[in-house]
């Protein structure tokens, strides 16, 4: 797939992890390393999003590593696991671009450089932007509006369920704000629907990280106030490369096209089905070989089983293309030259990574 340019701004996956890493560092973060997929918490059995690593500063328990931190962190989810190539954007891996605040700035300052951010250096029109707001979230609504200059009508309150944010049952959590992207504009903004997402697609996720909740579900304020935001990679790369979905952009797509190379089949020439595996193949692959890579071997407990559940799933739409012979190491070599220019390590641990496809 070729990357078009667009002038002046971001345009390939690579492209854009530069530019928000860069525009926060400006801004006095600490560019911090991608942790592993391996959590120190016990509650988790992977690094499901780019605040995991950072759970015991905004708890009180661990010193901040800066007043402001920025990060590309790796993630894995197996909660949507048969949504995968089903939906435009369904990830068992992705990379979560974020930019914390440890006590530091707080709303109004999180949301004015989400702002800049998106509309300055991603070139996204504002007329292409929605917002939405928790419900009783007042001064995040006059912060958008008053301070940015959102049209009311594109500020959208949401309930719970959609804007208050947590990474489990317990922990730390907070209502959030969020940015979409807006296919179609010209449809107007009268009785927009959010959960239209042939319409709307949810690329940045601002999360006012003021509260504990504990096992009773009690909200208690933290002892300071914290930002802790969330950029979907993958999710922007499709958007700047005007892609329909996400697999289609420079991040996914040449392993699609790797996998679709053995089996001897041309992805625009299949029908739905074949492309889903297509989009599967190459989604695990990218897991399979980080996760590999940061230490999981194949098991039946645990992440072990995750890998395991991946691996099979891999052969298994191999074989509904027609693939009868093993190609595991095959698509794990692919994910390596795709992803090493941003994950070094992978070059490291090549040797590991293929011996464990290859057994």
């Amino acid at each position: 797939m070729a990357v078009t340019a667009h002038t002046g701004r971001p345009c390939t996956g690579a492209e854009i992890r530069a530019a928000f890493l860069d525009f926060y560092e400006q801004r006095g973060h600490k560019a911090m390393a991608s942790a592993s997929l391996i959590p120190d918490d016990p509650t988790v059995l992977l690094t499901i999003a780019g605040m995991l690593p950072f759970k015991p500063v905004f708890l009180g328990q661990a010193p901040a590593p800066a007043p402001r931190a920025t990060s590309s962190q790796k993630c894995i989810r197996t909660n949507d696991i048969e949504n995968v190539g089903r939906t435009a954007r369904h990830h068992t891996f992705f990379e979560m671009l974020g930019n914390f605040s440890f006590g530091d700035y707080f709303k109004e300052q999180a949301i004015q450089w989400a702002w800049e951010l998106s509309t300055g250096v991603f070139g996204l029109s504002p007329n292409n932007l929605v917002v939405s707001v928790f419900r009783e979230d007042d001064e995040a609504e006059a912060i958008w509006r008053d301070g940015v200059g959102v049209n009311p009508k594109r500020i959208i309150r949401m309930d719970e369920a959609d804007n208050f944010w947590a990474s489990g049952p317990t922990g730390p959590c907070g209502p959030c704000s969020e940015i979409y992207y807006d296919f179609k504009p010209e449809l107007g903004d009268d009785g927009i629907d959010l959960e239209d997402d042939s319409r709307f697609i949810e690329f940045y996720n601002l999360v006012f990280m003021q509260y504990n909740r504990d096992a009773e579900g009690t909200l208690t304020p933290l002892a300071n106030r914290n930002i802790d935001t969330g950029l979907g990679l993958e999710r922007m790369a499709q958007i700047l490369q005007a892609v329909p979905n996400n697999y289609e952009t420079d991040l996914i797509y040449p392993l699609i096209e790797t996998a679709a190379g053995l089996a001897g089949v041309d992805y625009r020439g299949l029908d739905a089905k074949g492309q889903t595996s297509l989009k599967v193949i190459g989604d695990h692959s990218r897991a399979i070989t980080q996760l590999i890579c940061d230490g999981v071997t194949a098991s039946n407990l645990g992440r072990g089983y995750i890998l395991r559940r991946l691996l099979r799933r891999v052969v298994r739409h191999g074989r509904l293309l027609g693939i009868d012979r093993p190609f595991l190491a095959e698509m794990g070599e692919a994910s390596i030259t795709l992803m090493a220019a941003a994950y070094p390590q992978l070059l490291e641990r090549r040797e590991v990574i293929l011996a464990e496809l290859e057994r």
